[in-house]
């Protein structure tokens, strides 16, 4: 497979992950996505989870639709997200809130670690 086409598959699943995300935020995971939103955010939480997951399903339509010349662009919006929404994994950790299978304190610790990995795919699934 050439490496633009592998580029191509990681975009697209990146996007797939970001519109199924966003969906469950409006649906069947609205209510543990609350949890990971911080106190000191100055919306309601149930609106915050939304509106968060609206973005994330335009996100994920545009990292798999847009034109190859908005790629990188997108990626780097999209890296942005992963970077802005890291304070409400450190919070979920902080404040022990369980949500998504994350039910102890290592669980919720190691999934601080993903997230710089999901910035890292956003970038470089968007490369020229």
């Amino acid at each position: 497979m050439k490496e633009e086409n592998i580029k191509i598959a990681e975009r697209v699943l990146l996007g797939a992950g970001l519109i199924t995300a966003g969906i469950g935020h409006l649906t069947f995971a609205r209510k543990p996505f609350q949890a990971q939103v911080p106190d000191w955010v100055p919306m309601k939480k149930d609106d915050t989870v939304v509106y968060s997951g609206l973005v994330e399903i335009g996100l994920g339509t545009a990292l798999i639709f847009a034109p190859e010349k908005h790629q990188q662009t997108i990626g780097k919006i999209a890296a942005g997200l992963f970077i802005g929404v890291f304070p409400g994994n450190i919070s979920q950790y902080t404040h022990k809130r369980s949500a998504f299978g994350l039910n102890t304190d290592a669980k919720r610790f190691l999934r601080l670690f993903f997230q710089p990995v999901l910035v890292y795919w956003a970038l470089k699934s968007t490369q020229k």
